[in-house]
């Protein structure tokens, strides 16, 4: 399946029913008068956050979204039925936009959340309705209401607790394979990686979160370079990021730079989110070499550097524990600052 995570498209609410101008007229019935009856209104169209969604391909062929239209009202005080609703299911973590995408209109960020997008228009009032005493045989009925129209953007932000973070060919993809039963595709150039990707880590029966690895940042992303800063959207949910820095790189220092530099730039908290940095790779260098590149990385970031391989697994269990507490620290402070389940995901 394609990963398709922003998309434009167009929604319109069903218009109401008009009202119906009826007179009843039936044999040896003494008394006729007025009964026509209410258009039906229109149908609404809503968005819902489903689970087993991880994409937005299916609004790439399909644009245009319209409720039903209500029905008319009839004769004998009958009511038009009201249009059929659009219920449009997206995945959880996605965001709805205005035409500029400068305005958030929702973020449904938990699963089986219901938003109205537009309302249906009113059936519109039959003549029964306008019977009274100086007015008993009324000749007019309403027209319904007219329906809503709006063009919206769909942006999806994947829901995870741990994202991945590093230039091209840092080794983040071996090890999500590493940590999780995903498998994503891995080769020995940049750029293996052109989507996210997500994968459950299972540390034991009580202690199991989502890892989501993003395509590498290069310098000058932030102004689109490379893949740019697209995808940088699926970890602002993260509760911590990991920077992975391969080892085998001759200036390691400025590789860590690099890609601060450009989270920094991309704004939205990634830069003062919580990172564990570590260095990938460690089973190609030698003990010394490798003692030499934790080092100077240890001095340039003023923290403690990890040392993982994805391919022997050495150091990843322990940096996955790591991580794993930082998130539990993390909805800690969330509880403790008054917010609900539903105010903080994942």
């Amino acid at each position: 399946m394609k990963f398709l995570d922003q998309c434009k498209i167009y929604i319109r609410s069903g218009n109401g029913g008009g009202g119906a101008v009826s007179f009843r007229r039936e044999k040896y019935i003494e008394y006729g008068g007025p009964d026509g009856g209410d258009g039906g209104r229109g149908g609404d169209v809503w968005i819902e956050a489903v689970e087993g969604l991880n994409t937005l391909i299916d609004f790439r062929y399909s644009q245009h979204f319209k409720a039903g239209t209500g029905i008319h009202g009839m004769g004998r005080n009958r009511h038009g039925a009201a249009g059929e609703d659009v219920v449009l299911r997206v995945p959880v973590g996605t965001e709805v936009l205005d035409e500029e995408r400068e305005t958030l209109i929702v973020d449904l960020d938990h699963p089986g959340q219901r938003v109205l997008l537009a309302k249906g228009g009113n059936g519109g009032w039959g003549n029964d309705r306008f019977k009274g005493p100086i007015n008993q045989a009324p000749y007019h009925a309403n027209p319904g209401q007219d329906g809503e129209e709006h063009v919206i953007w769909l942006r999806l932000k994947l829901i995870a607790d741990v994202g991945l973070a590093g230039l091209p060919n840092a080794g983040k993809s071996t090890f999500l394979a590493a940590a999780s039963a995903a498998r994503p595709k891995i080769a020995d150039y940049p750029f293996t990686t052109l989507a996210p990707n997500l994968g459950i880590v299972d540390l034991s029966s009580e202690e199991r979160f989502v890892l989501a690895d993003i395509p590498g940042l290069i310098e000058g992303a932030s102004e689109g370079a490379g893949l740019g800063t697209r995808f940088l959207g699926h970890v602002e949910r993260t509760a911590v990021l990991v920077h992975l820095v391969d080892c085998t790189q001759t200036d390691v220092v400025e590789a860590w730079r690099t890609v601060r530099r450009e989270l920094e730039a991309y704004g939205s908290g990634l830069g003062d989110k919580s990172e564990i940095l570590a260095l990938s790779k460690v089973d190609a260098l030698d003990p010394d070499t490798l003692q030499m590149q934790k080092e100077a990385l240890e001095a340039a970031a003023g923290r403690p550097v990890s040392l993982v391989s994805g391919v022997s697994g050495q150091g990843v269990r322990d940096l996955l524990r790591e991580a794993w507490r930082q998130v539990l620290a993390r909805r800690a402070e969330a509880k403790a600052a008054g917010e609900t389940a539903e105010d903080w995901r994942p």
